[in-house]
């Protein structure tokens, strides 16, 4: 009875405020079509969980919009010169959100002795948190020194080998702080009634209905002078269908819109990409590179029992494959120019590692028939089909593709799987050709070379493929190794020009953060990780 009173009264206070209030009260209003299934930042694994908790929680170091590595509750640290240990010196003025699990319902002072109750905790298997891997180089042998309290504002980390990375990986939310009071006293209720440091605190959560987050008046950051947030609170619908959020937010109902929806792209977006002009009074678009790359996956594995007569065991076969077909069309025709052409590697767009002068594949029919007739099947004769999986969104891009390679005789035949099917079929090894995507969890490249590092086989690792070469992992080894960055970016560029010529995938796009964005809020900014970051937003 209780929660419904306030979610009615939350109702009453977006909807029906005096103009007085209205001058008072900023709501930021956005839509999660993909729902949330848990606020607690061990299992912040997707998109919406991510952008949830990272308004309600903060690690010790955080991210800009240029993917550099700031402070936040960390005021400054220290690494070692072999890059093993890592002391974090702590602000004093960082407050858990008020709760019942706190004496009086008070927040506490944040303390070292909190990071290192968050961090056991996620490698905890009892937590059985997606995050375990973060910490997968921790100084094992030394488990207790692994996270060291020297003082209630000192906190190390002692690494059991150098891993350059590493920074970044702890601006991920699994890397929150939480106390340990707030999970003694909920449980496994923790979920849905999280306890934080971060820029907004939860107000109340009506699964599947409406999330709300209200602002934390005890927030440690400030801008110019003045202290964050702006916004007094954040709602957050969960509909799923996106042309019925797409209606809201045309009507000004919701402030900010992420993505595009074929449903309604063309009614948005010209051919090129940019915002119809009759939407710029209401609107405006933020577009940038994203960390994420799209792309076909071959199975690699040859003691595979699937892949004992397939073609695709061939090199020249995959290699004609990937020269069968135009990205450029392909992006201009079926993603009105959303994206940058995959012919430069695995590696995307807003890293620094990538290098738009080097194309190892671009359409080339002539030279694909060259390879199919080196290999022994001119214009594609006795070839045999070759079977293509997908999930349901990426269909007319596997078609466009099969048409494609089509004229040149590559026969291709698409398999259609719901999203679940094809990521568990995967990570198990059991596809041959599959359509497949990788989105940065850290801003550095080899966040996408260890996909092809053979000690990361599925389904323990992220190599899907089974993609296996000498030369890869000495040099992949060789990368983690060294603390230059200039001798990293190198081998990066060195690994990845093996991995194109022995074509495991088939790069098809870079895709990029597409931010519909209403014209009464500022301060919404982006970055290449698409991460949603609302503590500077102002409502006008």
């Amino acid at each position: 009875m209780n929660f419904l009173f306030i979610f009615f009264l939350f109702l009453c206070f977006t909807s029906c405020r005096t103009d007085s209030e209205n001058e008072l009260k900023t709501v930021f209003r956005y839509n999660e079509p993909a729902n949330i299934t848990t606020l607690d930042p061990a299992f912040a694994r997707d998109q919406s969980t991510i952008w949830a908790t990272n308004q309600l929680f903060n690690g010790l170091v955080q991210l800009n919009d240029h993917l550099e590595v700031l402070p936040c509750i960390a005021k400054s640290w220290i690494i070692s010169e072999d890059g093993l240990l890592y002391k974090f010196f702590l602000r004093t003025d960082v407050f858990f959100h008020d709760s019942p699990c706190f004496k009086n319902g008070k927040g506490r002072n944040v303390k070292a002795s909190d990071f290192k109750y968050s961090f056991d905790r996620i490698l905890d298997e009892k937590t059985a948190s997606p995050g375990l891997w973060i910490f997968s180089n921790v100084d094992d042998k030394r488990k207790e020194d692994a996270f060291d309290v020297i003082n209630d504002s000192i906190f190390t980390i002692r690494l059991k080998e150098a891993f350059p990375p590493f920074l970044g990986l702890l601006t991920m939310q699994y890397c929150s702080v939480i106390p340990q009071e707030a999970v003694l006293y909920f449980g496994s209720d923790f979920r849905c009634n999280p306890v934080g440091t971060g820029p907004f605190a939860f107000k109340m959560w009506k699964e599947g209905v409406k999330l709300i987050l209200l602002k934390n008046s005890k927030y440690f950051e400030s801008e110019e002078g003045v202290k964050l947030p702006y916004l007094d609170a954040v709602s957050i619908s969960f509909v799923a269908d996106k042309q019925s959020a797409f209606l809201e937010f045309s009507k000004g109902k919701l402030d900010f819109m992420s993505g595009i929806d074929p449903t309604y792209k063309d009614e948005l977006l010209t051919k090129q990409g940019k915002l119809k002009v009759k939407y710029s009074s209401q609107m405006h678009l933020i577009s940038q590179p994203y960390l994420n790359t799209e792309y076909l996956g071959f199975m690699m594995d040859t003691l595979n029992p699937m892949m004992k007569t397939s073609p695709l065991k061939m090199k020249k076969i995959r290699q004609a494959i990937n020269l069968s077909f135009d990205r450029s069309k392909m992006i201009r025709y079926l993603r009105n120019g959303i994206g940058t052409p995959g012919v430069n590697g695995i590696i995307p767009e807003g890293l620094p590692s990538f290098d738009s002068g080097r194309v190892f594949y671009s359409y080339n029919p002539q030279q694909a028939l060259r390879l199919l007739e080196e290999a022994g099947f001119p214009h594609g004769r006795g070839l045999t089909p070759i079977s293509l999986t997908s999930t349901p969104d990426y269909l007319d891009i596997c078609k466009y593709i099969q048409s494609q390679a089509g004229d040149l005789g590559i026969e291709i035949n698409i398999e259609v799987s719901p999203a679940a099917a094809v990521k568990e079929m995967k990570a198990q090894a059991k596809l041959p050709f599959f359509r497949a995507s990788w989105i940065a969890d850290y801003p550095d490249a080899e966040n996408y070379l260890s996909m092809f590092y053979s000690k990361n086989f599925c389904p323990k690792g992220p190599n899907y493929t089974r993609f296996s070469d000498l030369k890869y992992d000495e040099l992949f080894q060789r990368s983690l190794s060294t603390l230059d960055d200039s001798l990293r970016l190198y081998l990066y560029r060195e690994m990845e020009k093996i991995l194109m010529e022995k074509s495991p995938v088939v790069v098809l796009y870079y895709d990029r953060v597409l931010r519909f964005v209403r014209n009464n809020i500022d301060g919404i900014g982006s970055n290449p990780m698409n991460l949603l970051t609302l503590k500077r937003v102002r409502k006008l």
